[in-house]
């Protein structure tokens, strides 16, 4: 009971981690630029992984290559549609629209009435949450939709990635590709000299916060609880996103989008929680699988 608890504690402050970050980055918005912020931290997750995952570059084979590459792609457009969506709409509603991703991926296929349902909650929840009208930015809208499909992409990635390269190599090549598409981004913020300490001290913080501490902690809670309390304890990252919103951006949110979020939240929650599985299944159930099962199950990110 101990360890579930010190896991659901660690899993509490890698989601605010994660969020906090997200907002600090946006702080660098006015100098760096979303695209910037992304590409700052795409350096600080490379450097830090590269180191600790030591992939082996030259040994690896084109069936562990093309997915890695990919993948590199993948974090490289999820990052900055996020990050521009989070600059246009709020970092509330745009990690709400990117949690549909993961419910996506865990209604992908399936035919109960559970999952129907909350396939339908989930559209619902968006309507309510955007609200659509003259004023909506669509935008933004769909930049946290593109977003929400490359967090999908991720977790289907990582799946086949799990089982053709151990612990961090994986990620830690697909954030090194990902951080050399950021180089001419980098280059022209500096021909332009918009490398600005404080904005890239902002951005720096959200590669710590959001990559680095979060998978630190991930790999902890790995031992600690079950994948379906894991996946499940995702739920949390809007609410988070909205409060670190509001109190390092001033973003407050309307009656209307907090609905909106409570919606997808609950959408969410039920479609991740754990099934009883007929008794023959249960005694024939191994146990829950390692690591692999709950990174790539969740998709947690750099």
């Amino acid at each position: 009971m101990g360890k579930v608890l010190g896991g659901v504690a660690t899993m509490l402050g890698s989601a605010a981690s994660n969020q906090m970050g997200a907002a600090v980055g946006a702080l660098a918005f006015p100098t760096l630029g979303p695209a910037g912020v992304v590409a700052v931290r795409q350096f600080v997750a490379a450097a830090v992984l590269l180191p600790v995952a030591r992939p082996p570059l030259r040994r690896m084979t084109w069936s562990q290559w093309w997915p890695s590459l990919l993948l590199g792609v993948v974090f490289a457009v999820m990052n900055l549609s996020l990050y521009t969506a989070v600059d246009r709409i709020g970092l509330g509603l745009a990690v709400t629209l990117e949690v549909l991703g993961p419910l996506a991926v865990a209604l992908l296929g399936s035919r109960t009435r559970r999952d129907l349902v909350c396939a339908a909650a989930a559209c619902a929840g968006v309507y309510v949450l955007v609200s659509p009208g003259p004023s909506s930015d669509y935008l933004g809208v769909g930049l946290g939709l593109v977003a929400a499909a490359c967090w999908a992409a991720y977790i289907l990635l990582n799946r086949l990635l799990g089982t053709r390269m151990p612990g961090l190599q994986a990620p830690a090549v697909a954030t090194s590709v990902s951080a050399v598409l950021y180089l001419p981004v980098a280059a022209v913020l500096l021909a332009h000299g918009r490398w600005d300490g404080a904005g890239v001290a902002y951005a720096v913080g959200a590669g710590l916060c959001s990559s680095v501490l979060p998978y630190a902690a991930d790999l902890i809670v790995l031992r600690r609880v079950p994948p379906p309390l894991f996946g499940l304890f995702m739920s949390v990252h809007p609410v988070l996103a909205a409060g670190a919103g509001l109190l390092l951006l001033g973003q407050a949110l309307d009656l209307h989008e907090w609905a909106g979020i409570a919606i997808v939240i609950s959408a969410n929650a039920v479609a991740l929680a754990p099934r009883r599985r007929p008794a023959a299944v249960r005694r024939a159930d191994p146990g829950p699988r390692r690591a692999a099962a709950l990174g790539h199950l969740t998709g947690t990110r750099v």
